[in-house]
C-alpha cells in the first residue's frame, strides 16, 4: 500500500499545543514546523498589520488563520536570505484585500481594547485616543496605497523591497507613498476638526 503524497491540506496546526502534526515520517516536516515557527514569532507583527489594513477586530482570527494557509502553502517560495516581514505583509495585504473585497462594507474605524500596561489612567486613554484617531484616519486612505505607507513607515522597509513585495513597478509605490502620505494628513485634519466640534 503506497502513502498518499504529502500535501499543505494535510498538515494540522494544534495551536493550544505549539505544534504542527504532519504525516509520520514526512521530511517535509521540518519544513512545516519552520513555518509554523515563523508564524508564531511573527503574530504581534501580523495582528498589528492586519489592524493597521483595516481588518476589524471580529474579522481578525479568520484572517489570520488565512494569511497562516497561504504562508504555509508558499513557504517554499520564500527566500532564507531577505527579511521575513515585508514577505508576511505582502501575504497579509493580499488577504487583506481579498477579504475586504468579499465582504464589500465600509471599513470602521477598530477600538483598540487594552492600554500599555504601566501608564497611568489619563496616559493610557491619550494613547488609546491617538490610536484610535490614526486607525480612523488611515481607514480614509485606500487600501493599495495604505499598505506602501505602513510598510515604509511604520515598518521601515526600503521602497525598493516593498515595490517588490507588492509586485508594482517602484515608480508606482512612491507614487502611491506621497498620495497616501496626502490623504493621511487630509483625514487626520478632517477627523481633528471634527472632534473639536
Amino acid at each position: 500500500m503506497t502513502k498518499p503524497p504529502w500535501s499543505p491540506q494535510s498538515v494540522v496546526v494544534a495551536f493550544d499545543e505549539s505544534k504542527v502534526a504532519t504525516p509520520a515520517g514526512n521530511p517535509d516536516a521540518a519544513e512545516a514546523e519552520d513555518c509554523f515557527h515563523a508564524y508564531q514569532r511573527e503574530l504581534d507583527y501580523l495582528i498589528g498589520c492586519l489592524r493597521r489594513l483595516g481588518v476589524p477586530s471580529r474579522d481578525l482570527e479568520d484572517v489570520l488563520h488565512e494569511v497562516f494557509l497561504v504562508m504555509f502553502k508558499r513557504w517554499d517560495d520564500y527566500d532564507r536570505e531577505r527579511p521575513l516581514r515585508p514577505w508576511l505583509f505582502g501575504i497579509a495585504f493580499r488577504v487583506a484585500s481579498s477579504q475586504r473585497r468579499r465582504t464589500s462594507r465600509e471599513l470602521q474605524a477598530d477600538v483598540i481594547e487594552a492600554a500599555h500596561p504601566g501608564e497611568g489612567p489619563d496616559d493610557a486613554l491619550a494613547t488609546t485616543q491617538g490610536r484610535q484617531l490614526l486607525l480612523a484616519a488611515l481607514a480614509f486612505v485606500p487600501l493599495e496605497r495604505r499598505a506602501v505607507l505602513v510598510m515604509h513607515e511604520v515598518d521601515e522597509v526600503p521602497m525598493r523591497e516593498i515595490a517588490e513585495q507588492l509586485e508594482i513597478p517602484l515608480f508606482t509605490a512612491y507614487s502611491r507613498l506621497r498620495k497616501a502620505r496626502k490623504e493621511l494628513d487630509q483625514a487626520l485634519t478632517r477627523l481633528n476638526k471634527r472632534g473639536r466640534s
